[in-house]
């Protein structure tokens, strides 16, 4: 079929450069959103004069038929046709010819393109939100399951203090409520129709720009027509928020990773989600969660591969911004096969509770709740902060923990300190002593345990 911009053309293309210039190798996923959004365009032609409504009617039904055959598997992609959008308008005029060649009518593939991906990334946003809350949903299940079981607390990889398990699977729970924030943000931005923009400057026909809109579930009607053209914002915007998801992923597998060492055995991961070794008959390696943590670098890419394709682009649409969808594409498809991953992980994974018990108080958990109690004995904080550390000095040269201090010896240190100092030291003592907003302390943690339950139903 002659190409749809060929009308000028007195040679054929170069077959190089179709192959080259194609693009519906990788943008074929989108006949979904392009044949949802041409029945929005078709229904608004007819609405508007500029079509009648039977053609409205064969216009949409054999749109229908087309994507019945591509989700059979029964329709065929060339080069030649560049793009799904094509490939779509062609069959449709192969079809019923002429009424078919007025699909296109006040509308341009630059704005065709615009409205898919956003109707694709705004799917994407949704489908993610339910991946992060089911994500959520995992962690917090945790909880009761491991009510009660304190483990150490690290920074700079050192143990600092102790606290609640619970209080680790809450934090995941918090930086994914942030990723479901910044989506919810982000989609606000792209539920704004590009529909009806055209080429570049709009129309001089009568479109009800409006009325596509709201078939299309979009918010409001962008509002400058060149921007519309150039604009990928959005796709800047969603990538960065999947790269800040995967972050966070990264972050969780890293820290399981470690845990499932030897050296640390805090937990046991699953069988189905770990791999052994080709020559070492003993191993298990956490190969899915290693794999989670290196996806991260491919959708951290696309976030600079995008503002780059897009920085020194002029007004209005320019072929650059075919490549855009490659970032994204892949992008999103990492991240979701990621998110499908994590909440089976976390479920089956199991704490080691009498291994962490063995080692709980090694590390002096219990100094810095030394350091308030001595506070709230009226000692200034960095008084307090030198006398603890020269207690913990002390411990190292005895081999002993804080709690095995003899009163004497604390009260050598410090004469404000009474019998009841021994209330707080101790890993478990010095966990429950805990009590700020947010803390890891057991009634803080119970509290923020209740609320996420009610969050995630």
């Amino acid at each position: 079929m002659a190409k749809a911009w060929g009308g000028r053309f007195q040679q054929d293309t170069d077959p190089r450069v179709e192959a080259f210039t194609e693009s519906i190798s990788f943008d074929s996923r989108l006949y979904a959103v392009d044949i949802r959004g041409s029945k929005a365009h078709a229904t608004m032609l007819a609405s508007a004069g500029l079509i009648t409504d039977v053609e409205r009617d064969q216009i949409c039904s054999t749109l229908e038929e087309i994507r019945t055959e591509i989700e059979a598997g029964n329709f065929a992609f060339t080069a030649e046709l560049e793009d799904i959008h094509m490939h779509i308008e062609s069959a449709l005029i192969e079809r019923i010819g002429d009424v078919g060649r007025k699909l296109h009518t006040g509308r341009s593939r630059n704005d065709q393109v615009s409205t898919d991906l956003k109707l694709f990334v705004r799917d994407a946003v949704d489908l993610l939100d339910t991946l992060l809350l089911d994500c959520q949903k995992a962690f917090v299940d945790r909880c009761e399951q491991d009510a009660g079981v304190i483990i150490p607390g690290y920074t700079h990889m050192q143990r600092a203090q102790p606290v609640q398990a619970a209080h680790y699977w809450l934090a995941y729970c918090e930086k994914f409520k942030r990723d479901r924030e910044r989506l919810a943000d982000c989609r606000k931005r792209v539920n704004i129709s590009p529909l009806g923009a055209a080429a570049l400057a709009g129309t001089s026909l009568p479109i009800d720009r409006d009325m596509t809109a709201e078939l299309l579930g979009f918010e409001a009607v962008a509002a400058n027509s060149l921007d519309v053209s150039s604009d990928r914002d959005y796709l800047a915007e969603f990538v960065f928020c999947l790269s800040l998801i995967s972050a966070h992923l990264s972050t969780w597998c890293e820290e399981w990773i470690i845990w499932f060492s030897t050296e640390f055995g805090f937990i046991q991961l699953p069988d189905a989600y770990t791999t052994g070794s080709s020559i070492m008959p003993q191993k298990r390696n956490p190969d899915v969660l290693e794999l989670i943590r290196g996806k991260t670098a491919r959708v951290m890419a696309a976030v600079p591969q995008i503002l780059i394709l897009i920085k020194s682009l002029p007004m209005a649409y320019n072929r650059d911004l075919q490549e855009d969808k490659l970032a994204m594409f892949d992008a999103f498809d990492t991240v979701k096969a990621c998110l499908e991953l994590t909440p089976s992980i976390v479920a089956g994974a199991q704490l080691q509770r009498e291994h962490i018990a063995s080692r709980l108080e090694d590390g002096f958990l219990d100094a810095t709740a030394l350091m308030e109690y001595l506070i709230k004995k009226g000692v200034p904080m960095r008084t307090g902060h030198g006398t603890v550390g020269q207690l913990v000095a002390k411990c190292e040269g005895a081999n002993c923990r804080l709690k095995d201090l003899s009163l004497e010896d604390l009260q050598q240190a410090c004469n404000l300190i009474d019998a009841d100092v021994y209330e707080v030291l101790g890993a478990e003592n010095a966990m429950k002593a805990l009590q700020s907003f947010g803390s890891g302390g057991a009634e803080r943690v119970a509290e923020r345990v209740a609320d996420w339950q009610g969050i995630v139903g």
